[in-house]
Order: structure tokens, then sequence, then C-alpha cells
């Protein structure tokens, strides 16, 4: 089953693209693609990710979607660790990044390749191909990596779903993206990220949907697109909502998005001014989830839920069962802050591509964790106020400060740094750096973010660098990131 799909005025019909993806799959036969093998993608927002995608669901293997922005060091990593037989990319990011790629991989270019380009091109090699006729009996999701402590990206190796675990992923979908038959869908966030991606996937088993996919978020062009589609459903996150808001109130005026019946959000929290305003604007339709790609979706929260309890993430899904454990692993009870846990007995399980022990280290009795801190209300609502990790959510995506402090450390004149997040009215979080130059050193912003962006994905170039003559630190060595984020969260009722 496939979508109708819209693209820059352009529509390929659902009979259409499914053949577009019966032929990908034939052609990813050809380069020894079979169920089980895994295919790396790093493709922008355009119809090739969502052939590409769909084609290794229906072949039964596993697509890894990497983040178009990383660099070469950051995608060497990837491409070595996840094992992809293939790696297609955007033509015009395999020719700046084209030292990275292991020279024995097949490689593939989506979109203009250049006159006498080494890869061939997708779709060449798609029309050329036979469509593939027989569906994997049982689909695979995608590898997706995520960074931890350590700041090296981890893959997500998930098992071959049941039957009744395929099921019931479904029916979660149906929940939190409110799918129905004939929904008109919007996706301006990018698809290598882990949410966008299960969104596009979900409403491409939706009959008779349409999905309207765009290269990248506007705020004007989505209110255009409500309106000339009479679209009923979208995928956005909070960072979109604020640049919404900010629009001229003649310009918000100016749309008709009566039509939308179901928003989904998730990646970051979202301030309640935020949520109320958008409420106030579009009508109760907004729809929040809490989870990760680890552990999936855990809370689920509608507006007037919202409305009700600002702040909340929401109750637990069916089949999700929260638990509240301070560090000693004891059960702490409603209104007291502590790690949140989750057990999802019907969650297909994971490891880490070549790190069980990383897996093992968030188990305790079947509830797992991702740092997070919180506390349930007595009925059952969650709250989220701190992170025990030291990641830093910025609209929606996941930052490792461990991997910018690396980097940073290697720089002439850097003595110390300690990387955090610190309040931002758009994006939830920015980065701050906090820099103890060497004696003698005399270092700049400009300098320090300059250093940074030539090695290090633009959104991972803090946005704060402030100078210290010495960075606080506990007496075992470790610096205190809390004493040096408080300032910037003074006055705030929440931490992340």
């Amino acid at each position: 089953m496939t979508p109708t799909l819209l693209f820059e005025g352009r529509t390929i019909a659902a009979d259409a693209l499914a053949d577009r993806v019966r032929r990908a799959a034939g052609a990813l036969q050809t380069l020894g693609v079979a169920a089980g093998d895994t295919v790396a993608l790093m493709l922008r927002n355009t119809p090739a990710v969502i052939e590409a995608t769909l084609a290794l669901r229906w072949l039964g293997a596993t697509w890894c979607p990497i983040n178009w922005h990383f660099r070469h060091d950051e995608l060497r990593h990837i491409l070595a660790d996840c094992g992809a037989r293939v790696f297609v990319a955007d033509a015009a990011l395999l020719r700046e990044l084209r030292d990275a790629v292991p020279p024995q991989m097949a490689v593939v270019a989506a979109g203009s390749a250049e006159a006498n380009s080494p890869w061939p091109q997708w779709d060449a090699l798609r029309d050329a191909a036979a469509p593939c006729a027989d569906a994997a009996a049982a689909p695979r999701g995608p590898m997706l990596y995520t960074s931890g402590t350590t700041g090296k990206p981890k893959g997500i190796v998930r098992r071959v779903p049941t039957p009744l675990q395929v099921a019931r992923a479904l029916d979660k979908a149906r929940l939190c993206y409110g799918l129905e038959p004939g929904m008109r869908a919007l996706l301006a966030a990018p698809i290598y990220h882990s949410a966008p991606n299960a969104f596009a996937v979900s409403v491409s088993q939706v009959d008779g949907a349409t999905l309207v996919l765009e290269r990248r978020f506007d705020a004007e062009r989505t209110l255009q697109l409500i309106e000339q589609h009479r679209l009923t459903h979208a995928y956005l996150v909070p960072t979109m909502y604020v640049r919404l808001l900010r629009l001229p109130e003649r310009v918000r005026q100016r749309y008709d998005v009566r039509s939308m019946r179901h928003v989904s959000s998730t990646g970051s929290p979202c301030p309640p001014e935020v949520k109320r305003a958008m409420i106030d604007w579009w009508g109760p339709v907004f729809n929040e989830c809490y989870g990760s790609s680890e552990l999936g979706y855990m809370t689920y929260v509608t507006s007037a839920e919202s409305l009700a309890r600002p702040g909340t993430a929401g109750r637990a899904l069916p089949d999700c069962e929260l638990a509240i454990f301070d560090e000693h692993g004891r059960a702490l009870p409603p209104g007291q802050p502590g790690l949140i846990h989750a057990r999802q007995p019907e969650l297909v399980d994971f490891t880490y591509q070549g790190n069980d022990l990383a897996r093992q280290a968030m188990e305790r009795d079947g509830y797992r964790t991702m740092g997070d801190v919180g506390y349930l209300d007595r009925d059952g609502y969650l709250f989220i106020v701190d992170r025990a990790a030291d990641m830093v959510i910025s609209g929606g995506v996941n930052i490792y400060p461990a991997e910018i402090e690396q980097a940073l450390l290697a720089m002439p004149g850097v003595e110390d740094c300690a990387v955090f997040g610190v309040p931002d009215d758009e994006f939830g979080e920015a980065l701050a750096a906090a820099v103890q130059p060497r004696a003698g050193a005399h270092l700049g912003t400009d300098e320090v973010r300059a250093f940074l962006r030539e090695r290090l994905a633009g959104y991972k170039v803090p946005a704060v660098v402030a100078f210290h003559a010495a960075l606080p630190r506990e007496d075992t060595g470790k610096i205190f990131k809390r004493k040096l984020r408080e300032p910037y969260w003074a006055g705030r009722t929440r931490r992340v």
C-alpha cells in the first residue's frame, strides 16, 4: 500500500508510486540486497527517500537513515559501523563527502548527477529494473543512530517483529498519528529523524492516504498547503509552532486551517504557553507523544489534557507501564521526581550495534530508561523536569555534548571545556560552551565556532561561548555542569 505523493507541485499517484517502490526493490536486489541486509540512506526530503524506504521495507531489509548535515568523520563512522551493503545518497552530498565512503561499498546517487558520474543514478536504476513482486512476510524497521554519553553514535538494531508486534505497532501509530482512511498529511520534518521516518511509513500503510512532502519547513507555506490541499493531518514539532506563531497576525488570518484534525508532535517538550496559543488558533487538534528512538513512544496527551494539566507529557500508552525510580532502584511515590522508566512487553526488543553492554545498562527488572527525570501525578500523568544524561534536545534534535567537547579539546589554546543546554524560546534548548583557555592563549567566540563548524554539523556548534579562568569541578574531577547551567535557567520552571 502506498499513498499519493505530492512534492513541489508534482503529483505521483498511489499506483505509480507503488510501481516505483517495487522497481526500486528490484533494483536493490540487483545490487545484492536481500531480507535482513542493511542499506544506508543519506537523502533529503524528496520522493527518492520515500521510494527507498518503502522498497527496503518491501524487501524485509533494514534502512539506516543518516543525517545529511553530518561531516566526513561522522558519516565515515556510521558507514563503517552499520554494515550497510549499499549507500544511497543525494548526488550533491556524495560529491562533497565521497572520501568518507568505504571503497568497497556500492553507491547510488539520487538527484542531479554530474556528467561522467562514477555512481549509478537512482531514477535510471529504478526505471530499468523489473518490479519485485513479493513483499517480505516480516517487514523490518530502520536502524537509527543515536549518540551516547561517549559521543559516538550507536546503531539501534531491532529483532525481526512478530505478526502481533507489527499489529501492535500499527495500533499505536493509529493513535499517535491519528491515522485514518483518506487522510491528507503534511511532512516537512527531515526523514532522517526517527519520528518523521515513522510518520512517513505509517501514513504509507493507510488506505487512500495523501502525503504532502516538503524539503524543509516554511511557516507561511505550511498554511498555504493546508488551505490549498485541505490537509487533515501533519507532523510538526514545537520549534515549528514557534515559527508559525511569529508570523504577523495579518498573515496568520489569511489562511483557512479548519480542515486540520490531528497534529502529531514529538521530539522535545512543548512549552505550555506555545501549545495553548496554537490550540487557540487551530483548535484542539494537537497531540503530543513522549518517547525515544530506543524505547518508542511511551506517553500520549491530547489538547484537552494539555490545557487541563499544563506541561504534562501525558499518560502511558496502552501496553506501556511507567515507573519512577530513585538512584537505588526504589519506586518513588506520585509527585516525587526520579528517573523515568518504562516497560513495554509488545515493543520489538533491540540492542546497540556492537555494544550490548550499553543496552544492558539501561534496563532494571524489565524497565528501561533513557536518563530523563520526571514524576507522575496521582492520576498517572507524566511531567518531565530534567535530564540526568548530558543530552541536549534542540528543535527536536538530540545533541550529545561529549562529542562536541572532544572536538573542542583538540583546538589549540583550549585547556578545558564543558558543553550543555541553555533555554531557547524557539528551539527549546540551545547549546552553550564554557571554555577554559590555556595560559597565555587568546580565544574569541567566532574563532571557537569556526573551528567546530569545520569538524561538526552546523547544529552542533554552540550558540553561546563563554570563557572562564577555571571550570568548577567535583573532587573526583568531574565538571559541575549544573553550576554552569543554573544561571541560564534561573527563574524558569523547567530544566529541559
